[in-house]
């Protein structure tokens, strides 16, 4: 493909070089889970990355050593704790706009969130989180190098990296491996596990959930990661009341800045030098799934529970598309959130997204695989210039 983003090089570094070392999604993994991962993987840990490798392997066993200390002190007040309050999900493919909207819902003070460390390392954050996020405050740098938005141990993240963290399979490992096949897919929308594995999946997730009602008991849990846009029935098993926020955007954005987040968390995240082999088919391909079993799925969710956006609407009038998804979701705190929404607003003027050129082959191969999604949300037209 011939994608030439004419920011990309000061968009994804933040504007500045390259840091040494960055913390890895899976520093916060077990023993048990990062043995798994890497003995299905067969051991193929380039020799570049043997002192990575190494990192992890020593921090594996103090993730378990911390995990025993939060069980015995906490386990049990974990597994009693009740989430009265279901979740809202924040739905849509990757680069739809999802973290910009989770940032936004998460200021209301009647929300909680899954912040980075929590999903680091989720099997014992309750226990470390006063020290530990203090102590290493000069591993997380300020922005995303993929597109220079703001990022922190207490910034919100993708609960996806907690499932990982704690053991469970999920499609995020193919970026541990980048040049093996894409791993894990039957975990991207459930649908073919075996009952055992349903279940164990189920439970770990509500676990997770339990863990961040404790901490912030009277709260409302604000979750976004795009494997559950296709997971709806699922997530109704467990939260029949839980609200959903579908934010959609134009393709011929999604798909180069899709490419350029996968080839960027690759080559930060993997054990492996990337070849970015079948990227494009695998982009496309996953896209398609997500969407035909989230338009299959959709009409389980109760109207009151669910509203629908468009990025280059929110981007645009963000509290006119914040009050509208408070009242379609029955939430109350819209004026009470209102000051704290319009003052992390009022800074975006001088945000600037990435720009793509995209190859005319490709951009045909959207516009005929995708096309569906671009007629049902008004983007037959290309409408971000």
């Amino acid at each position: 493909m011939a994608d030439k983003n004419t920011d990309e090089k000061k968009q994804s570094t933040g504007g500045s070089k390259d840091r040494f070392w960055v913390p890895r999604f899976w520093n916060g993994m077990g023993v048990g889970a990062w043995a798994g991962l890497v003995k299905r993987n067969r051991f193929a840990i380039d020799p570049r990355c043997y002192a990575m490798a190494g990192i992890m392997t020593g921090l594996a066993g103090v993730n378990a050593a911390m995990w025993a200390m939060q069980e015995l002190i906490l386990g049990r007040k974990i597994r009693n704790t009740q989430i009265e309050k279901h979740p809202i999900f924040i739905i849509g493919h990757w680069r739809s706009g999802t973290t910009l909207l989770h940032e936004l819902l998460v200021l209301d003070e009647q929300h909680t969130f899954p912040d980075t460390y929590a999903c680091f390392s989720p099997n014992h954050f309750l226990a470390t989180n006063w020290i530990i996020p203090k102590m290493l405050w000069f591993l997380m740098p300020a922005r995303r190098p993929m597109d220079n938005m703001p990022v922190g141990w207490a910034r919100p993240q993708e609960d996806e990296f907690a499932m990982c963290n704690m053991g469970m399979h999920s499609p995020y490992l193919t970026l541990a491996f980048p040049n093996h096949e894409p791993q894990d897919q039957q975990y991207l929308d459930l649908d073919n596990l075996s009952p055992e594995e349903l279940d164990e999946w189920k439970k770990t997730f509500h676990w997770f959930l339990q863990c961040l009602t404790k901490k912030s008991p009277e709260k409302r849990i604000v979750l976004k990661s795009p494997p559950h846009t296709c997971r709806i029935k699922h997530l109704l098993d467990i939260f029949p009341q839980a609200r959903f926020v579908h934010i959609v955007r134009d393709p011929k954005v999604i798909f180069p800045s899709t490419i350029n987040l996968w080839k960027r968390l690759y080559r930060d995240q993997g054990f492996q030098i990337p070849k970015y082999k079948g990227l494009e088919e695998h982009v496309f391909s996953t896209f398609t799934r997500m969407y035909e079993i989230f338009q299959r799925d959709r009409d389980l969710i109760p109207a009151e529970q669910f509203s629908e956006i468009r990025y280059e609407d929110l981007v645009k009038q963000p509290l006119d598309e914040l009050e509208r998804i408070y009242a379609e979701l029955r939430l109350d705190g819209y004026e009470e959130a209102l000051p704290a929404l319009q003052n992390h607003v009022s800074g975006w003027a001088e945000y600037k997204t990435n720009r793509y050129v995209i190859d005319p082959k490709i951009e045909n191969e959207i516009e005929e695989r995708w096309g569906d999604y671009a007629r049902r949300y008004g983007y037959a037209e290309n409408t971000e210039k």
